[in-house]
């Protein structure tokens, strides 16, 4: 292998836990993808397009030896998926790769040992989709349109006809490859064209997978570097940009005509039946997870990238303003976000306000909307009568009242509540909005300042407990607090609202506590102390099906990335008192991106038990929560201020770390300390500051 990723992060026979022998990929197209594949040569699996589509084949290559290739080892690399096998007769070596413009191609050298010739064929027969041949060309649709699409695909390969024989003791070098599609928007000689511009490249057959592989990791080279005396950290960096550039699709049609981040590849649907799709997917934008994608992907470079997932994903929003999931043929349901907030944070790094004042009128639209439909008539807290829409099913809270009867899916026992993370995340977009405004010159930001203000105040008058010492969800009728510490009781540290008094401290101390959140894994969903505590899921030792989202327990990524943003900020308002919580929980955090605390399986899902740290479910690659920002704020310091940048590194003893190629308002700047402690921030190569030990450095804009 050629690149440092591929190298980084190579996984052999990497598979999903929930279908043993069903190989992972790791390259995707704009729109082509893989869910997983068959052991076997060419591209046999379970294949999609744009969403999920479960189309079991491209195309194959068949020997005529008929080799079990159960035995076959594989390797998988972001950039490609490496086959190999060998016995007696015949060996093969394989490489498939996806490339950007929805080509999947393979690779092949197979070799003869035996004494006879043998036959290598080329079949293009998915199930349930008539299939078109001219020579050694093919032509497929799927049949019935999903989500207001077909899919086409034009299959080839560099041999005359559909046969190849192979002399005994002779080999050859095969590349055969299909153009995917679209079929309402590209025409079959659209999609066949594209096929034949991929052979007419005139090169040999492994000058294709060299050429995909630096397509594919040349994304990668634009990024800001980190490294530094714990492997564990620089190896979960680029995992982490991996799954960002993994989930990464531009599907071009119907409501996503934009870039769009999808919540993973991965899919909790049945993949035993071509074109049947039975489920839950994340391949789609969904609302819940859109600001966390940003809050790390604010570090890439590409600045007009990001400005089109932002455009994409508020043109998902209602006529009340409200931000929606949405496959290309429809909007799904709303679910709380703290994008403006997110929007605002990469403001911070791009610096342009021309975009911010482009957006702006959707921006307040999404502000205004949230507190008209979900606002209180005597605050503005948020109120919550469906569970859902949080993303936190099941969290206690909501049954309190009803004192967490057994029957957790008996609707009339849920008491709609004004819940402390949606209004927390209004909070951070009312704040975000104001501070764009200003920036954009808009006479209104004063009024959204004010807004701010009075919500902050009303979460701490009203939300918290002086007795137990935390932020409580509250009876959307009488304000009755409802006395279960969730996990989202942090949040008002998280957005700097919660005073900084040694009380309020104490609320922020119990995620380290055993007692409560401290529970094993980092963190638990529910303290240790609710009576619907259960580590492992499942509602009151009762309800639990396979893979269920329950939010009474496990730990789940999505609020271990916010929980530890909310401890490095108090540790950085509080003369760093809790870098050393911050360094033991980023640890135990770190370790949850790897299959079983394996560091050499790169593997991160949805939730895990919130004692043993043990995978509760099978999303590889799973993008719910946010990583590579907390290294470049806690880790390396860096703070992107209207006007300034603060570089305050938390002290969680590293001997030595490198953040570089950081790109703020088109300045270049890097920040290092060396193993002889010298610590230092260059701009654009000049050094602007050298000292001994890590310090507080503040560079202005």
């Amino acid at each position: 292998m050629g690149h440092f990723l591929d190298d980084l992060l190579a996984y052999p026979n990497r598979t999903l836990r929930a279908y043993p022998g069903k190989l992972l990929m790791g390259p995707t197209g704009d729109r082509l993808f893989a869910d997983c594949l068959d052991k076997k040569p060419g591209f046999c699996g379970n294949i999609d397009f744009i969403h999920k589509v479960n189309i079991d084949m491209l195309f194959e290559t068949v020997c005529s030896l008929q080799p079990d290739y159960t035995t076959a080892e594989t390797i998988w690399y972001p950039s490609q998926l490496k086959l190999s096998y060998e016995d007696r007769l015949v060996s093969l070596s394989e490489v498939k790769m996806i490339v950007s413009n929805d080509i999947a191609f393979c690779v092949q050298h197979w070799t003869n040992k035996g004494e006879q010739p043998l036959t290598i064929s080329l079949r293009v027969r998915p199930d349930k989709c008539t299939v078109e041949q001219l020579g050694s060309r093919f032509y497929f649709e799927t049949p019935e349109p999903r989500h207001d699409y077909r899919v086409s695909a034009a299959v080839g390969w560099n041999q005359e006809g559909n046969d190849v024989e192979v002399p005994a003791g002779g080999s050859v070098c095969i590349l055969a490859a299909a153009a995917v599609g679209n079929a309402e928007t590209e025409s079959r000689e659209d999609v066949c064209a594209r096929l034949e511009r991929f052979f007419e490249n005139g090169l040999k057959p492994d000058e294709y997978a060299a050429q995909a592989e630096k397509e594919y990791t040349g994304f990668f080279d634009t990024l800001p570097r980190f490294q530094s005396s714990d492997p564990l950290l620089d190896k979960t960096w680029w995992y982490r940009w991996y799954i960002l550039r993994n989930a990464t699709a531009k599907p071009d049609f119907g409501y996503l005509k934009h870039t769009t981040v999808y919540e993973g590849r991965a899919h909790k649907t049945k993949k035993t039946e071509a074109l049947k799709v039975d489920g839950w997917e994340f391949s789609r934008l969904i609302s819940l997870s859109g600001p966390l994608h940003m809050t790390d992907y604010r570090w890439c470079p590409d600045k007009e990238m990001l400005h089109d997932i932002v455009k994409g994903y508020f043109d998902t929003m209602d006529e009340d303003g409200i931000c929606r999931s949405a496959f290309v043929n429809h909007r799904g349901g709303p679910f709380a976000n703290f994008m403006v907030w997110a929007v605002y944070r990469m403001f911070l790094v791009d610096g342009d306000v021309e975009f911010v004042r482009e957006m702006l009128p959707q921006l307040k639209k999404c502000v205004d909307g949230n507190i008209k439909v979900y606002g209180s008539d005597n605050d503005l807290l948020q109120i919550e009568v469906k569970h859902q829409r949080t993303g936190k099913e099941f969290q206690p809270s909501y049954w309190y009242f009803s004192d967490f009867p057994e029957n957790g899916k008996d609707k009339s026992k849920i008491t709609p509540l004004k819940r402390m993370d949606t209004s927390v995340y209004l909070y951070l977009n009312i704040q975000g909005l104001a501070r764009m405004m200003s920036a954009a010159g808009d006479s209104q930001a004063e009024e959204y300042f004010e807004k701010a203000r009075t919500l902050a105040d009303q979460i701490n008058e009203k939300t918290w407990d002086a007795q137990t010492a935390f932020y409580y969800d509250l009876n959307a009728q009488t304000d009755e607090k409802a006395m279960v510490k969730n996990i989202v009781g942090i949040y008002p540290y998280w957005a700097e609202i919660a005073p900084g008094d040694e009380q309020h401290l104490e609320g922020l101390e119990k995620l380290f506590d055993p007692q409560y959140f401290n529970t094993g894994a980092v963190f638990s969903t529910v303290a240790k102390d609710c009576v619907a505590y259960a580590p492992h899921g499942g509602w009151m030792g009762i309800m639990r099906g396979r893979d269920s989202c329950v939010w009474d327990g496990p730990s789940w990524p999505y609020t271990n990335g916010i929980a530890l943003e909310a401890v490095g900020r108090q540790s950085k308002l509080h003369g760093h008192r809790y870098d050393r919580q911050f360094a033991e929980f980023l640890h135990k955090y770190s370790l949850e991106h790897y299959r079983h605390h394996d560091f050499t399986k790169p593997y991160l899902v949805e939730q895990y038990h919130a004692e043993t740290d043990e995978d509760l479910s099978d999303e590889p690659d799973y993008n719910h929560s946010y990583y590579l920002d907390l290294i470049v704020e806690f880790v390396a310091g860096v703070d992107v201020q209207q006007d300034q940048v603060v570089i305050d590194p938390l002290d969680i003893g590293l001997r030595s770390f490198c953040l570089d190629h950081l790109i703020i308002r088109g300045k270049c700047f890097a920040v290092e300390l060396t193993e002889e402690g010298v610590f230092s921030v260059k701009v654009d190569k000049n050094t602007v500051f050298e000292g001994k030990g890590l310090q507080r450095v503040v560079v202005p804009l």
